[in-house]
């Protein structure tokens, strides 16, 4: 699903990202880790095509995103949760979700079906469907955000900082339904801070710090390590 390969990357002439390799087989949930300023959110927009990679190389679904350009994710069957949820505050519920569709398919018949299952996942979205989603509260917000990525029925999903700014309570939340989607079939790659719900949910986990994987391996082998718990817990 996701293969990237002795990737550098940098902003002007501050590096980045330094010889990343990382990598997500098909029905994996995958955990990327890492403190504040460990390149997190730059292998999320690599990943994208947002951040090109200098050197290396990135193949999302058998494909170079250099070569396919962000646009074409959805197209391939790749969901995407960006850090601060990023929807469309002036629109509808039902309209950002429906653009999550519409970038996947042109089946209109067949989102009322995709609808219904969002919300049948997300029980609060469907009291909220008219409603701006820039009225919703944060955990609301992000709800929203993993539908419109959900709807399309992709492989593979991308999550950047989910439980950012979440409560406890709805971070548990958040993260078991994560664990169900994966459970009914979904790729995901989890990038996150909180570790100790991360590790919980992983198959396998990555440790990232200044721009290089520090450790890798078993979710429950990370979760036990000494380097993690230097860092997280």
């Amino acid at each position: 699903m996701l293969d990237i390969r002795n990737v550098d990357t940098a902003y002007g002439s501050v590096p980045m990202l330094r010889g990343l390799e990382l990598a997500v087989r098909p029905g994996e949930l995958v955990c990327l880790l890492g403190p504040n300023g460990a390149g997190k959110t730059t292998t999320f927009m690599t990943i994208c095509g947002i951040v090109r990679a200098r050197r290396g190389a990135v193949h999302v679904m058998g494909n170079d995103i250099a070569k396919i350009g962000t646009e074409n994710l959805a197209g391939l069957g790749v969901g995407v949760v960006p850090e601060g949820r990023r929807l469309f505050p002036g629109l509808s519920v039902l309209e950002n979700i429906r653009l999550g569709y519409d970038a996947v398919s042109n089946h209109g018949d067949q989102f009322d079906k995709q609808l219904d299952r969002m919300c049948e996942l997300f029980p609060r979205i469907r009291e909220r469907l008219k409603q701006a989603a820039g009225t919703l509260s944060g955990g609301e917000q992000a709800m929203v955000a993993l539908a419109r990525a959900l709807v399309g029925n992709p492989k593979f999903v991308v999550m950047d900082e989910p439980s950012l700014g979440l409560s406890p309570k709805l971070i548990s939340e958040y993260f078991g339904i994560t664990a169900e989607i994966h459970r009914r079939g979904t790729t995901i790659l989890l990038i996150e801070q909180n570790a100790e719900m991360g590790l919980k949910i992983a198959d396998r986990a990555y440790v990232l710090v200044k721009g290089k994987v520090a450790q890798e391996g078993p979710a429950k082998d990370l979760a036990a390590s000494r380097v993690t718990a230097g860092l997280y817990l």
